[in-house]
């Protein structure tokens, strides 16, 4: 299924229904008076968060929502039918903005969040309701009032516990692949990942997170190069980064410690507070090199001024994943107590 994290949608609430302009006409009773009765309101339209959903695809297809009208009312004091409110589903981190100010008007991160983006019109009066000591037999009714009409831009933005960042090929789709059911495409050319994979980690029955792998950053990413600004947003909600990077000198024009200063420096271009927020480096693909030389690129690193957590993996063989998965949960339970 194609990953879509943006769509433009026109969302249009329904109008209310007429007043009626009646009057009682029974045989036996002369001068029956007014008895039109008010129209029913116009549906709203609402967006709501639906857990099972986890892209905008379905935008793709359909960009026009409109609510139903209110029903007109009738004789004999009868109230017309107010309309059934229009529900739109989207995936839970689904931001609202109104599309000519950009102004956000929602941002539904927890399950069954709902939003209000157009609100139906109110229904009109009937001719009884202007009745009065002076008016016996008013002719007066009102229409019921339009609806809103929006045009929307939806973006979407993965809400996950952990974000796997690193340079094409760093390992992270074998990573996630390793320690959770997700299953990305994995090759050896650059990338290979093409759009973010969500992973459940379950280490236990109540014990698990949530882990994106989010698509290879290059060089230059901030301006635009490669995939670009697209998915860089998607590290904005994650509570911590792993910053992976491959040590098996496999590639010959990849070098650590380089690679490490590069994903550094995007972070910091891009801002947001990314750069500021928790990162640990994971070493990944140890199993093709020796652990004399997984020493030393650690005391590079550290010769570079990093104090943060350093871990050490392979997806291929396990060696440091559950480790690493229990440490982040251990983590992650820690910042919840805070």
């Amino acid at each position: 299924m194609k990953f879509v994290d943006e769509a433009t949608i026109t969302v249009e609430a329904g109008k209310g229904g007429a007043g009626c302009l009646s009057f009682r006409r029974e045989k036996y009773i002369p001068e029956g008076g007014p008895d039109g009765g008010d129209g029913g309101d116009g549906g709203c339209v609402y967006i709501e968060v639906d857990s099972r959903l986890n892209t905008l695809i379905d935008f793709r297809y359909k960009r026009i929502f409109k609510a139903k009208n209110g029903t007109p009312g009738a004789g004999r004091e009868r109230i017309g039918k107010s309309a059934d409110d229009l529900i739109i589903k989207v995936p839970k981190g689904t931001l609202v903005y109104v599309s000519d100010t950009e102004e956000l008007i929602g941002d539904l991160v927890s399950d069954n969040s709902k939003l209000l983006v157009a609100q139906g019109g109110f229904h009109g009066l009937g001719n009884t309701r202007f009745k009065s000591s002076v008016t016996r037999a008013p002719r007066r009714t009102t229409p019921g009032s339009p609806g809103e009409t929006r045009e929307l831009r939806l973006e979407l933005k993965l809400l996950a516990d952990v974000g796997l960042v690193g340079l094409p090929n760093a390992g992270k789709s074998t990573l996630i692949s390793a320690v959770s059911a997700a299953r990305p495409k994995v090759a050896d050319y650059p990338f290979t990942t093409l759009i973010p994979n969500l992973g459940v980690v379950s280490l236990n029955t109540h014990q698990s997170f949530v882990i994106a792998d989010i698509p290879g950053i290059i060089e230059g990413a901030a301006q635009g190069a490669g995939l670009g600004l697209r998915f860089l947003k998607h590290l904005e909600r994650t509570r911590i980064f792993l910053h992976l990077i491959d040590v098996s000198k496999t590639d010959p024009e990849r070098e650590p410690l380089k690679d490490f200063s590069t994903i550094g420096n995007e972070l910091e271009l891009y801002g947001k507070g990314v750069a500021e927020q928790i990162r640990w480096v994971v070493l990944t693909k140890i199993d093709l090199i020796a652990p004399g030389e997984v020493d030393e690129i650690e005391s590079g690193l550290r010769d570079t001024g990093w104090i943060g957590p350093i871990y050490r993996v392979s997806a291929a063989t396990r060696e440091g994943c559950e480790t690493l998965m229990y440490a982040i949960y251990n983590w992650l339970v820690e910042q919840d107590k805070v």
